[in-house]
Protein backbone atom coordinates (compact mmCIF):
# COMPACT_ATOMS: atom_id res chain seq x y z
CA UNK A 1 0.00 0.00 0.00
CA UNK A 2 1.07 3.68 -0.88
CA UNK A 3 0.84 6.01 1.76
CA UNK A 4 0.60 9.58 1.43
CA UNK A 5 3.79 11.44 2.20
CA UNK A 6 1.37 14.57 3.74
CA UNK A 7 -0.22 12.21 6.28
CA UNK A 8 3.31 10.73 7.44
CA UNK A 9 4.28 14.31 7.98
CA UNK A 10 1.05 15.09 9.93
CA UNK A 11 1.45 11.79 11.97
CA UNK A 12 5.27 13.01 12.77
CA UNK A 13 4.81 16.50 13.26
CA UNK A 14 1.75 15.50 15.90
CA UNK A 15 3.45 12.71 17.49
CA UNK A 16 7.41 13.12 16.90
CA UNK A 17 7.52 9.67 16.39
CA UNK A 18 10.12 8.09 13.57
CA UNK A 19 9.21 8.43 9.42
CA UNK A 20 9.61 4.49 9.89
CA UNK A 21 7.06 4.23 12.43
CA UNK A 22 4.78 6.57 10.75
CA UNK A 23 4.77 4.97 7.77
CA UNK A 24 4.26 1.50 9.39
CA UNK A 25 1.39 3.26 11.62
CA UNK A 26 -0.43 4.01 8.16
CA UNK A 27 0.17 1.09 6.42
CA UNK A 28 -1.19 -1.41 9.10
CA UNK A 29 -4.22 1.27 9.64
CA UNK A 30 -4.84 1.17 5.50
CA UNK A 31 -4.18 5.04 5.94
CA UNK A 32 -6.86 5.62 8.33
CA UNK A 33 -4.75 8.56 10.80
CA UNK A 34 -6.75 8.23 13.47
CA UNK A 35 -5.97 4.25 14.15
CA UNK A 36 -2.59 5.09 12.90
CA UNK A 37 -2.35 7.80 15.97
CA UNK A 38 -3.73 4.55 18.36
CA UNK A 39 -1.16 2.30 16.62
CA UNK A 40 1.56 4.54 17.81
CA UNK A 41 0.69 4.98 21.11
CA UNK A 42 -0.06 1.15 21.41
CA UNK A 43 3.62 0.41 19.83
CA UNK A 44 5.43 3.17 21.78
CA UNK A 45 4.12 1.26 24.85
CA UNK A 46 4.94 -2.13 23.88
CA UNK A 47 9.02 -0.42 22.74
CA UNK A 48 8.71 1.13 26.73
CA UNK A 49 7.77 -2.74 28.48
CA UNK A 50 11.05 -3.63 26.30
CA UNK A 51 13.65 -0.94 27.83
CA UNK A 52 12.49 -1.20 31.36
CA UNK A 53 14.98 -3.11 32.63
CA UNK A 54 17.88 -0.82 30.99
CA UNK A 55 19.73 1.11 34.01
CA UNK A 56 18.60 4.58 34.17
CA UNK A 57 22.24 7.18 35.46
CA UNK A 58 21.50 10.54 33.77
CA UNK A 59 18.05 12.81 34.21
CA UNK A 60 17.12 16.25 35.93
CA UNK A 61 15.32 17.33 39.20
CA UNK A 62 12.30 19.28 38.08
CA UNK A 63 10.87 21.87 40.47
CA UNK A 64 7.14 23.50 40.16
CA UNK A 65 5.98 25.95 42.88
CA UNK A 66 2.14 26.49 42.25
CA UNK A 67 1.12 30.08 41.02
CA UNK A 68 -0.55 30.55 44.59
CA UNK A 69 3.11 30.00 46.20
CA UNK A 70 2.01 27.80 48.69
CA UNK A 71 2.79 24.37 47.30
CA UNK A 72 5.95 23.12 45.71
CA UNK A 73 7.30 20.30 44.20
CA UNK A 74 10.65 18.60 43.58
CA UNK A 75 11.26 15.43 41.37
CA UNK A 76 14.00 13.36 40.23
CA UNK A 77 13.42 12.13 36.89
CA UNK A 78 16.17 9.82 35.11
CA UNK A 79 16.82 8.54 31.58
CA UNK A 80 19.96 6.30 30.34
CA UNK A 81 21.89 9.27 28.99
CA UNK A 82 22.53 12.88 29.41
CA UNK A 83 21.35 13.48 25.88
CA UNK A 84 17.75 12.72 26.24
CA UNK A 85 18.02 14.28 29.75
CA UNK A 86 18.15 17.82 27.83
CA UNK A 87 15.65 17.27 25.35
CA UNK A 88 12.37 19.31 25.37
CA UNK A 89 10.02 16.69 25.44
CA UNK A 90 11.89 15.02 28.68
CA UNK A 91 12.07 18.32 30.33
CA UNK A 92 7.98 18.79 29.46
CA UNK A 93 7.34 15.46 30.39
CA UNK A 94 9.53 16.11 34.37
CA UNK A 95 7.21 19.46 34.04
CA UNK A 96 4.04 18.09 33.64
CA UNK A 97 4.73 15.24 36.29
CA UNK A 98 5.46 17.87 38.44
CA UNK A 99 2.64 20.24 38.16
CA UNK A 100 0.42 16.39 38.45
CA UNK A 101 2.00 16.22 41.94
CA UNK A 102 1.29 19.66 43.04
CA UNK A 103 -2.21 19.24 42.25
CA UNK A 104 -2.85 15.42 43.05
CA UNK A 105 -1.01 15.38 45.93
CA UNK A 106 0.33 11.58 45.54
CA UNK A 107 1.32 9.77 48.05
CA UNK A 108 4.90 7.96 46.35
CA UNK A 109 5.71 7.47 42.97
CA UNK A 110 3.69 4.09 42.73
CA UNK A 111 0.51 5.77 43.65
CA UNK A 112 1.40 8.63 40.89
CA UNK A 113 1.89 6.27 38.56
CA UNK A 114 -1.10 5.16 38.53
CA UNK A 115 -3.33 8.29 38.74
CA UNK A 116 -5.03 9.80 35.91
CA UNK A 117 -3.42 12.48 34.15
CA UNK A 118 -4.65 15.71 34.79
CA UNK A 119 -4.96 17.01 31.30
CA UNK A 120 -6.41 13.71 30.13
CA UNK A 121 -8.04 11.21 32.33
CA UNK A 122 -8.13 8.61 29.44
CA UNK A 123 -4.26 8.44 30.33
CA UNK A 124 -2.64 7.72 33.52
CA UNK A 125 0.89 9.14 34.40
CA UNK A 126 2.06 5.42 33.87
CA UNK A 127 0.64 5.75 30.52
CA UNK A 128 2.07 9.04 29.88
CA UNK A 129 6.07 7.32 31.03
CA UNK A 130 5.62 4.77 28.74
CA UNK A 131 4.40 6.87 25.94
CA UNK A 132 7.65 9.23 26.28
CA UNK A 133 9.82 6.31 26.39
CA UNK A 134 8.36 5.05 23.15
CA UNK A 135 9.40 8.38 21.98
CA UNK A 136 12.52 9.03 23.02
CA UNK A 137 13.81 5.36 23.06
CA UNK A 138 14.63 5.28 26.56
CA UNK A 139 13.92 3.91 29.76
CA UNK A 140 12.35 6.85 32.32
CA UNK A 141 11.85 6.35 35.78
CA UNK A 142 10.65 8.72 38.12
CA UNK A 143 12.67 8.16 41.32
CA UNK A 144 11.56 10.81 44.23
CA UNK A 145 9.57 12.98 44.67
CA UNK A 146 8.64 15.59 47.52
CA UNK A 147 5.68 18.53 47.73
CA UNK A 148 5.79 20.97 49.94
CA UNK A 149 2.21 22.63 51.31
CA UNK A 150 1.94 25.49 53.31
Amino acid sequence: MTVDVKLIKQLRDETAASIADCRKALEETKGDYEKALDWLKKHGIEKASEKQDRETSQGIIESYIHQNGKVGVLIEILCETDFVARTDDFKKLAHEVAMQVAAMNPKDVDSLLKQEYIRDSKVTIGELVKQTIGKLGENIVIKKLVRFEI
